[in-house]
């Protein structure tokens, strides 16, 4: 058995990551493990930047093997909005709903309604970054929510290739397709080379 420590205290994200690597004989701790942890202030210019401060600053906190994320959603109509202030596009404590309403209502009257997802993963051990992976989904912007499954903007995003919002679609389904399973893919072929002498990490 081998602990990693997922850097979130994001229930959805933390559950989705255990759907990701359930295959694996892995315990996936979080920052809610961890309540005195110091809150990561996520002041980078990027994706990447931000993912970095929060595996770096979680791993030398708590000892452990981290991996951290920071996604978003990119519109081609908002040039590229929400982006890195996706979390927090509508304010810092505007919920879900809120924030899909206002990034539907400031794309009324667009042209394009193409967006990508886009997930980068840090991977850090004694708060150093080992290596960083990307990952992406393109599709469209639906003109309404659908669906109750998933977080975030899923009820308005539609990959390419499907008719149904993230929200719609089976967890199975968006595990395999999505920008954070992508990444975490990625990841995990990694972890798999450089941690497999660890006892009981490929059983």
């Amino acid at each position: 058995m081998f602990d990693i420590l997922a850097a979130t205290k994001n229930a959805h994200k933390i559950e989705e990551f255990k759907e990701l690597l359930g295959a694996k004989d892995v315990t996936i701790l979080s920052l809610l493990d961890f309540p005195d942890a110091p809150e990561v202030i996520e002041d980078g210019a990027t994706f990447e930047e931000n993912a970095r401060k929060k595996a770096t600053e979680s791993s030398a906190f708590t000892g452990l093997a981290t991996f951290a994320d920071d996604s978003g959603l990119e519109v081609e109509a908002l040039g590229g909005a929400p982006g890195i202030q996706s979390a927090r596009y509508a304010g810092p404590n505007a919920s879900n709903e809120e924030r899909i309403k206002k990034l539907l209502d400031n794309m009324k009257g667009a042209s394009s309604r193409k967006a990508r997802f886009v997930c980068v993963i840090a991977l850090a051990n004694n708060g150093e970054v080992m290596e960083t992976f990307t990952g992406e989904v393109k599709g469209t912007i639906s003109e309404e929510p659908r669906g109750s499954n998933g977080f975030g903007y899923d009820p308005i995003f539609v990959p390419d290739g499907y008719t149904k919002t993230f929200a719609e679609l089976d967890a199975e389904v968006k595990n395999k397709i999505s920008h954070r399973a992508r990444a975490v893919k990625a990841a995990l072929e990694f972890i798999e080379d450089e941690l497999s002498t660890v006892d009981g990490f490929d059983e």
